[in-house]
Formats: C-alpha cells, sequence, structure tokens
C-alpha cells in the first residue's frame, strides 16, 4: 500500500502534467502583481482562471433570457396544439364524414346502437348542414363517436349545451327510447333531494352489498362540452372548482390534485385506491373528450376517502359519495351536503324541461347515478334471468370495472337506469328498491328455488 508521501507526490505529478499547478501560478502572480489588493482574493483567481467566462451578472442575465425562452417555448407550443385540436373540416369534408358513416353503421349487421335506430338518410340530410349558434357544433360533432364505434349502446353526445335543441330531431326520440317514455313534452321535476333517513338499508348484515355510491354530473354554465372546448376552458373550470371546494364542511374536506403535476408517489397511491381517472376510453375518444389532455384535469379526495370530485372528466364535473356496506342514506346525505356547497359557488346548467344538461344524453335530468357493488354469483350465472330482473326493475347492470365491462365474476355494478323524468330522491329509491328485489332473487336461487324466483320476477313485471 502507498505511503501518504508517495500519494502526495502521485498527486502533485498529476497536478503538474495536468497544467493545474501552472495555471494556478499564473494566477496567483497575477494576484500578487496587483497594486490594489482585492477583497475577494477567490474571485479574482476564478476570473483569472476563466476570463473569457460571463460574469456573475451576466450568469444571472442569460438564466433570466432563458428562462423567458422556455416560456415562450410552452406558449408556442400550447398555441400549436390548439391550432392543431381547431382544424375544422370543410363542409363538403363534414357531409361526406356523415354520410359515409350512416353508410357503414347501416349495412353493420352488428350495429344495435339507439343512433342507428334514430339517425335516418333523411333525418341526416335534414340537420346536416345546421350547426349551433355560439360553438358552431355540428351534427358530425354529435354523431362522431357512435359512428366509428358501431358496438356502442347509444352512440350520441352533446358537443355543447345548444346541440340538444338544435338537433332536438334527433336527440328527443332517442332520450324518449333509453330514458323510457320521457316525450318532447315532458319535464323534468324540480330539484328534490327527499328525506334520506327514509332509504332503507338493504343488507344490513354485508352479505352481498361490497360498496354503495352516489354519484353526478353536472356542467359549468357559459362553457361548451368537450369537442368544442379549449384549453384554458378547462383550465378556468378547474379553476372554479378550486375555489368552491374551499367551503367544503370539515368533514369533507381533503386535497385537490391536478394530473399535471401529480408525482409519481401520489399517482400511484391514488391509482392502486381506484380513485384516479385516466384518459376515457376509445368510445369518449372519438367523442373528442380527451382533447388537451390532462389540461385541467383533476380529482379531489377528502380524507376519509368517502367524497371524491373529478374535474373535466367525462363530464365538467363528477360529484361521488361512496362508501362499504349498504348504508345508503349515510352516502346520500354526504352527497346532498357537498351538491349544496357547491351549488352556492358555481352555477351550474340546467334546462327548463331536461333538468342538468351534461355530455351524454343517457344522464340528463337528475344526472344522478346510485350504485352498489354487490355479489349475486347465482343470478349473475344466469344472464336471461338477470337481464329480466335488470328491466323489470329499471335497473342497469355492468362490471364493477365500469361501462362495457364483463359481468362474468359474479361481482356486479347495480344502478338506478332512469335519470331523467324523475326527482333526485326517486331516482335513489328506485336502485334502492331495484336491489332489494335483486337480493331476494338471489336468496330464492340460493336455496334452489328457482321457480320461485320466476314467480317473484313475474310479480314485479305484473305490478309494474
Amino acid at each position: 500500500m502507498a505511503s501518504l508521501d508517495q500519494k502526495r507526490e502521485a498527486f502533485r505529478k498529476y497536478l503538474e502534467s495536468a497544467g493545474a499547478i501552472d495555471c494556478l501560478s499564473k494566477a496567483l502572480i497575477r494576484l500578487y502583481q496587483e497594486d490594489h489588493k482585492p477583497e475577494d482574493a477567490c474571485k479574482f483567481i476564478r476570473q483569472v482562471l476563466c476570463e473569457n467566462c460571463p460574469t456573475d451578472e451576466q450568469v444571472a442575465e442569460s438564466m433570466e433570457e432563458l428562462a423567458a425562452a422556455r416560456k415562450r417555448i410552452q406558449q408556442l407550443e400550447r398555441e400549436n396544439r390548439g391550432l392543431l385540436l381547431n382544424v375544422r373540416r370543410t363542409a363538403s369534408e363534414t357531409n361526406l364524414a356523415l354520410e359515409t358513416g350512416l353508410q357503414e353503421m347501416a349495412e353493420d349487421e352488428g350495429c344495435y346502437s339507439l343512433l342507428k335506430t334514430h339517425l335516418t338518410q333523411e333525418l341526416l340530410d335534414k340537420l346536416k348542414e345546421m350547426k349551433t349558434p355560439e360553438y358552431k357544433s355540428t351534427l358530425l360533432d354529435c354523431v362522431q363517436s357512435g359512428l366509428k364505434n358501431r358496438d356502442s349502446h347509444v352512440g350520441l353526445y352533446a358537443a355543447d349545451p345548444m346541440a340538444y335543441s338544435v338537433f332536438a330531431d334527433l336527440f328527443n326520440p332517442l332520450i324518449e327510447e333509453y330514458h323510457t317514455g320521457f316525450g318532447a313534452d315532458d319535464k323534468q321535476p324540480e330539484l328534490s333531494w327527499g328525506e334520506p333517513t327514509e332509504l332503507e338499508n338493504v343488507d344490513p348484515e354485508g352479505q352481498y352489498v361490497i360498496s354503495t355510491r352516489v354519484r353526478c354530473a353536472r356542467s359549468v354554465e357559459g362553457f361548451p362540452f368537450h369537442p368544442r372546448m379549449q384549453e384554458d376552458q378547462y383550465e378556468a373550470i378547474y379553476e372554479k372548482v378550486q375555489a368552491a371546494l374551499q367551503d367544503l364542511p370539515e368533514e369533507l374536506q381533503g386535497e385537490l390534485h391536478l394530473l399535471e403535476t401529480l408525482d409519481a408517489s401520489k399517482k400511484l397511491e391514488l391509482t392502486e385506491g381506484h380513485y384516479l381517472f385516466k384518459e376515457c376510453d376509445r368510445f369518449l375518444e372519438e367523442a373528442k373528450a380527451n382533447r388537451f389532455f390532462p389540461a385541467g384535469r383533476a380529482i379531489f379526495l377528502n380524507e376519509a376517502k368517502t367524497f371524491v370530485v373529478w374535474v373535466n372528466e367525462e363530464d365538467h364535473l363528477r360529484i361521488i359519495s361512496m362508501q362499504d356496506g349498504a348504508d345508503i342514506a349515510q352516502v346520500y346525505q354526504r352527497f346532498i351536503t357537498a351538491l349544496n356547497t357547491l351549488d352556492k359557488h358555481i352555477p351550474f346548467q340546467r334546462d327548463e324541461r331536461l333538468g342538468y344538461l351534461t355530455f351524454c344524453p343517457t344522464n340528463l335530468g337528475t344526472a344522478i347515478r346510485a350504485s352498489v357493488h354487490i355479489r349475486l354469483p347465482k343470478l349473475s350465472s344466469d344472464k336471461a334471468r338477470m337481464d329480466e330482473a335488470a328491466a323489470t326493475n329499471k335497473l342497469q347492470i355492468r362490471g364493477v370495472h365500469g361501462e362495457h365491462t364483463d359481468t362474468g365474476d359474479g361481482i356486479l355494478d347495480v344502478s338506478n337506469k332512469r335519470r331523467l323524468g324523475l326527482t333526485e330522491f326517486e331516482a335513489i329509491k328506485e336502485m334502492v328498491e331495484g336491489v332489494k328485489a335483486l337480493i331476494e332473487l338471489e336468496k330464492q336461487l340460493e336455496s334452489g328455488d328457482g321457480e320461485a324466483a320466476n314467480e317473484a320476477a313475474g310479480e314485479a313485471e305484473a305490478a309494474e
């Protein structure tokens, strides 16, 4: 092992061969020759060693210029993104896309969407030249997802709030079919929360219901929907929601996370907890719901993780109250408290006839979806019986991972199908009574009494 003296000598030779000793010697000689010795000798030596290096002032000025250049690049990238996303088809291109899409949809024997049912050639000819007054939305803006995704159940979205009136000849009959007879002359009742304590806990022992949630969609007054949204509008909605959330009562207080700035650890935490939303699926992608993603997209979660707000996902806001078990009264009361608070600060879009306006016409009216995750292995194994029970009780049944997901594992997401033409309380009540009926069917199937289950389903249908 080399001694300390040997190491020092080796280092001296290295400095000498590398020219470091010569440089330092010249700098020290210059310092020696100075008649007026500087107060900061180290700074003087640095300047001698790098006579062509910029001064501290020059470095600071360059850093400011670099920051300004980066900011300008971001602005230009933003402007370029906006220009690309706002390129509009010519009238002839729009008409060609509509005609081609309608023909392909008509020829697709596997397409059973409501759009296919209601968009005829005659109606297309009537509506294809129309545009909404403020945002200039076209028929294609509303039907593009359904034309592309012919396995859609509905296939129609409102490009902006006025689309419901400008393209009423298409929307109204589709709405009437989906919302069980809500006709053009019908009117959504005024908001009515009802009394949460009147709602029954349908599974107090926790044998079937895993969790319960109530969510609603809300659209902010003065903004279009996704196909016509701009980047600054997504950000403006985020800012409105951010301000409104400050007024929540203590038990609902939490943290608002902007997706653009979410760090990796928090993103992982929210993803593993199934709280975080991502870019929308192919149905909403074709409806242009991913414009400028993730600009303005955010998620709010309270400390107890029983209250969530999604900002700029499918709708401007998705407000969710949830918890384990079947205590719907508690979930619903929390939901009402949150909505009443937000409603004081944010003007929501509400139509006198259609109620709360949403991107998808299936959510109109109350815009409420009350649901449970529930174990029904016997019933779910008999799809025909399950579908019949869902129709009888005005329920929607799907997989627990969302729309268009499988129900084959015996755990179902069950919700009210109707949102329009009834009050908020009636929508919740309809889900509760429907789930209660499904549990009774499951119990009868568990006992092997399939005939009794059929009779129960028949009696429920007769009662309708």
